[in-house]
């Protein structure tokens, strides 16, 4: 039975965080703007005037989608960019041949990438608290989701940054996708609101299901009930998963 290599882990670990350290301030003051800028103009602009949705004031409500919104972006984006720069430097031959297995070079660059992704958005959550009032009934539920997507959407960039060929392509998926899918998945509104058929439609939009699971963890309510958003947060792992275990079993873009 193979050994699990603990010390490479740990070394992949560490010198991906370090390299979020060095750009820490960066880093961090980047959502912290950004949370501000989206209360000015959604939670007081706009949320004066739409009142309270599902029995919650919009600037509370807006939280996990904003949350969200930054979690998808920001996972996708460290995990892609962290394997993406071996490739682009000719290192990842190294890496490869180095006594890592395929799961331990996983485990060390999603890890990271989600200990990044996670800290992000727990800083988004703390300066939410400077702009409005609140509530997280499920606490608990709502940590194990925040790890959870941070984790799925890393192993989603590390799949992008293993099929990137340039730094531009990076970039199509998160900005072309993901981040449209984003906007029409309920961040910042219920799909509830939507007339027939959009409300319809907006159920084949698989980010719905995450962020409406999220905003359940917060205030017992959600567009969709979280059983089903679990399982939908589940079944995309499991896809992610399949296609890395694919990846590296057939060296798709590795080894050539």
């Amino acid at each position: 039975m193979t050994r699990f290599n603990r010390h490479g882990v740990w070394a992949i670990y560490r010198f991906e965080v370090n390299r979020f350290g060095r750009t820490v301030w960066t880093s961090l003051a980047t959502p912290v703007i950004t949370t501000a800028l989206y209360f000015i103009v959604f939670g007081s602009a706009i949320g004066s005037r739409m009142g309270e949705l599902d029995g919650v004031d919009y600037g509370a409500f807006i939280v996990p989608g904003l949350i969200m919104l930054t979690m998808f972006t920001e996972s996708i984006f460290n995990a892609s960019f962290g394997i993406y720069m071996p490739k682009w430097a000719g290192t990842i031959y190294e890496l490869l041949s180095a006594p890592v297995s395929a799961f331990e070079t996983v485990l060390a660059y999603v890890g990271a990438a989600a200990t990044k992704s996670v800290i992000i958005g727990l800083i988004i959550f703390a300066t939410a608290h400077l702009f409005v009032d609140v509530t997280v009934e499920h606490p608990v539920l709502m940590l194990l989701f925040l790890v959870m997507i941070a984790v799925t959407f890393c192993l989603f960039g590390f799949i992008l940054g293993i099929w990137a060929k340039s730094f531009e392509q990076l970039q199509v998926i998160p900005m072309l996708v993901v981040m449209p899918l984003t906007f029409l998945g309920g961040a910042f509104y219920s799909i509830d609101m939507l007339p027939e058929p959009w409300r319809t439609a907006t159920l084949f939009n698989p980010i719905v299901y995450l962020i409406s699971g999220f905003r359940w963890t917060f205030f017992g309510e959600g567009d969709v009930s979280i059983g089903v958003s679990l399982a939908a947060m589940a079944g995309f792992l499991a896809l992610c998963l399949a296609v890395i275990w694919w990846m590296f079993r057939t060296g798709y873009r590795l080894k050539s």
